[in-house]
């Protein structure tokens, strides 16, 4: 049978938002053990007493805080260089049979030109393009058959080099994305590969959003 301290923990675990407010200290343990009191009987099959929930969260908390700050920390301090581009624009254009077409003769133009960038991402129903503002003629006549959802002109972006082992640490990509809304910050777009996090954001935006990635770095 499941105790008191193990469903305390997989309820808290579940919401990394409430994990967060914990390290942190910014919870009232009292109002959460009420809160959580429902759910640990249905759980449990029987009464539990607050009393008994506040003392598993308090021996909870300095595990989640040792836990978090010490593979976190390790993580964000092994964060390699920060690359920055400016001069870039992003397009979405509506999926179509013929769009991968445009695709590649746009990739024969840029061919092993390293000053350029280009990135591609698919979903289901759009792709986006964000490219280097050098490409924007080539762009607009190679789509101009293509349904443009939007562009968006004016963007620089910053990547970051990530450590081996990234893609297993919950919560880094949250953090990073949390420190810069907390800036006022808006991301225009989001492009990532297994080591590399590349943030696309506005032209006014870049020097504060530098600012604050190396500051937590």
């Amino acid at each position: 049978m499941r105790t008191i301290a193990q469903v305390v923990d997989t309820l808290v675990k579940e919401k990394p938002f409430l994990v967060e407010s914990l390290t942190e200290g910014l919870i009232n343990l009292s109002s959460l053990a009420r809160m959580l009191q429902p759910d640990i009987e249905t759980e449990l099959r029987k009464e539990v007493q607050s009393g008994a929930i506040i003392m598993a969260l308090k021996r909870l908390v300095p595990t989640l805080q040792i836990t978090q700050d010490m593979k976190l920390k390790k993580m964000l301090s092994s964060i390699g260089d920060l690359i920055l581009r400016s001069n870039l624009s992003d397009y979405s254009f509506k999926n179509s049979d013929s769009l991968m077409s445009c695709q590649i003769e746009l990739m024969n133009i840029i061919g092993s030109d390293n000053e350029i960038f280009y990135t591609i991402v698919q979903g289901v129903h759009e792709t986006s393009i964000v490219a280097s503002s050098v490409l924007q003629e080539a762009i607009d006549s190679i789509f101009k058959d293509e349904k443009l959802i939007i562009k968006q002109e004016n963007l620089s972006s910053i990547t970051l080099k990530l450590p081996q082992g990234n893609v297993m640490q919950p919560g880094l990509y949250y953090f990073i994305l949390k420190q810069l809304a907390w800036e006022g910050i808006n991301i225009v777009e989001i492009v990532s590969t297994s080591h590399e996090f590349t943030l696309l954001v506005n032209d006014e935006d870049i020097d504060r959003a530098f600012l604050v990635i190396k500051k937590f770095k």
